[in-house]
């Protein structure tokens, strides 16, 4: 299943500079690592804000929760989810 999400990130300013770089890294390595396991196939960054469009490509609903919350930035976000379906006018399709 294909998912769109939108991931706005809020880091309170006063958090510990160490904790954040260390929260930092730990995200960008579990994004990574979806990334080439293909489960993230595609991430933009939303210019002008701390946010991302993401596209999950999962199992099921559960399988995304599981992923989404285990992002070391989660606590820090706000997340929106569209489940996308396949388009009968798209071409690829045949």
């Amino acid at each position: 299943m294909l998912f769109h999400v939108r991931m706005d990130v809020h880091i309170p300013q006063d958090l510990d500079p160490d904790v954040r770089a260390d929260t930092l890294a730990r995200e960008k390595a579990y994004s990574q690592e979806l990334q080439r396991a293909g489960t993230w196939p595609h991430i933009w960054r939303i210019v002008g804000e701390y946010s991302n469009y993401s596209i999950f490509d999962v199992a099921d609903n559960d399988e995304l929760h599981t992923i989404l919350s285990g992002l070391p930035l989660f606590p820090y976000m706000t997340i929106k989810v569209t489940p996308l379906a396949t388009h009968p006018s798209d071409i690829a399709l045949g």
